[in-house]
């Protein structure tokens, strides 16, 4: 403790001969108390995986009950073949029923023929049957995941993009944390298919490894994931349907997981769970232009959901304390205050300090988050990742990965601010715009 007094005194000291520097020392208590904690919850989520991976014997007993993989297909051409057979060739022995749901088939014949070249290899499939649900009218994701639910016979219900593909154990993996009846809902790592083709898919990769690994293997040891992707969510039908499926409006995925979230209080043992061998694979943005556009919407619709859909629900009467902490933390306090903060933060900075001083203290302040990052990627690297030699070439994008989070929490902030004032959550392509406006506005 001696020593800890010392060391922070000659800190002080240090800095006290540096007077603007001390600008810096704004973000300590942010980081300390907020900031720093999260980290350590990943990290401490991430040694409790290998500590159980490396002392508890496997233990897989059988068990293989029916699957339905609903798929929203749009507009994805023969690229939905890839998705299709992906799902056939699973190494899972049960039956798997795929359910293709064509959103508005009119204008996406394309789509739809190519679906219909796939009964021509279903008989190689054993235990494996293909339906094709052509919608007319064009409704939108949440329509297709309903009609697509409203068909399934499968106990486990996996929620699908048409342009996503997945490892073959993927079901396999999933489907073994339902043997515990107080699991609804299990999500899984999602990787970066086209992360060669520029920078911005490169970053986005190594953001997916940083956030959706590291992150949701964390927040799932405390049952406190944040959200079950749109585009590769896997529950338990039953559930699914006694909540009544998913709601118009955008952002369908984080609307569903916090209503999943509002039975903790009636049903204290439900959980979400991260399985890390459910492997999926997606497309990212592949400029920046289509990133920034990605972004305004998904980070608009935080808001969407945060102070229209759920600003009565978010409470620990409903919830729970555990839930309704974290999302206060990380949800409000990380997702939508913090973005504005670093906002700020920097004008500041830029208008109260001279030029070579705030040069100066960005450059303490990147240090800072560059052996931040560091520690999180190689954590990944040596613990979690199942394919090392590909993921260790995002080592040489990380000395520019925090300025690619500074861009994206700076926009985050404008896309959130366009919600408040311009409800941005009406301009998506998720659904026709009769449809948004009969999601709560």
């Amino acid at each position: 403790m001696e020593s800890l007094i010392q060391a922070w005194y000659v800190f002080r000291v240090t800095f006290a001969h540096y007077p603007d520097v001390q600008y810096v020392l704004m973000l300590i208590p942010f980081v300390l108390f907020f900031e720093l904690p999260l980290y350590f919850v990943n990290w401490m989520g991430v040694f409790r995986f290998a500590i159980k991976e490396a002392v508890e014997a496997p233990h897989t007993p059988p068990y293989y009950p029916q699957v339905t993989c609903a798929i929203t297909c749009y507009a994805e051409g023969k690229a939905v073949q890839n998705t299709v057979i992906s799902l056939l060739e699973q190494i899972y022995p049960g039956h798997i029923e795929v359910i293709a749901m064509v959103d508005g088939v009119q204008k996406n014949i394309a789509t739809y023929r190519a679906l219909k070249e796939l009964y021509a290899i279903m008989p190689r499939y054993s235990n494996r049957t293909l339906t094709i649900l052509p919608k007319i009218q064009r409704g939108g994701r949440v329509s297709s995941l309903n009609a697509g639910l409203s068909r399934a016979r499968g106990e486990i219900f996996l929620a699908l993009d048409g342009d996503t593909s997945f490892d073959n154990r993927m079901i396999h993996s999933a489907v073994l944390h339902f043997q515990n009846p107080d699991v609804v809902a299990v999500t899984g790592p999602m990787r970066v298919r086209n992360a060669k083709k520029s920078l911005i898919t490169r970053m986005q990769d190594l953001e997916y490894m940083l956030t959706m690994q590291i992150g949701k293997l964390g927040f799932a040891k405390l049952n406190v994931i944040n959200n079950v992707p749109g585009a590769f969510g896997i529950f338990r039908r039953t559930f699914l349907q006694k909540i009544g499926g998913w709601n118009t409006g955008t952002a369908e995925d984080l609307d569903l997981t916090l209503r999943i979230k509002k039975y903790h209080t009636r049903y204290p043992h439900l959980r979400i769970d991260f399985e890390p061998l459910a492997v999926s694979h997606t497309d990212v943005p592949e400029t920046f232009k289509d990133f920034l556009k990605q972004r305004l919407r998904w980070d608009g619709d935080l808001w969407y959901i945060y102070s229209n859909k759920h600003k009565y629900g978010i409470s620990p009467a409903t919830m729970g304390w555990k839930n309704f902490i974290f999302l206060l933390w990380y949800g409000i306090l990380f997702q939508i205050i913090m973005p504005f903060a670093i906002v700020i933060y920097t004008v500041y900075m830029a208008i109260v300090l001279p030029l070579h001083i705030f040069i100066l203290s960005m450059g303490l302040v990147y240090a800072f988050y560059v052996c931040l990052v560091l520690i999180q990627y190689l954590l990944y690297l040596v613990v979690i990742s199942d394919r090392k030699w590909r993921d260790c070439s995002a080592f040489l994008i990380l000395p520019l990965y925090p300025f690619f989070q500074f861009i994206a929490r700076v926009w985050s902030a404008f896309a959130i601010a366009n919600q408040i004032f311009n409800k941005g959550h009406l301009d998506s392509a998720m659904a026709p715009l009769w449809v948004l406006k009969k999601g709560k506005q």
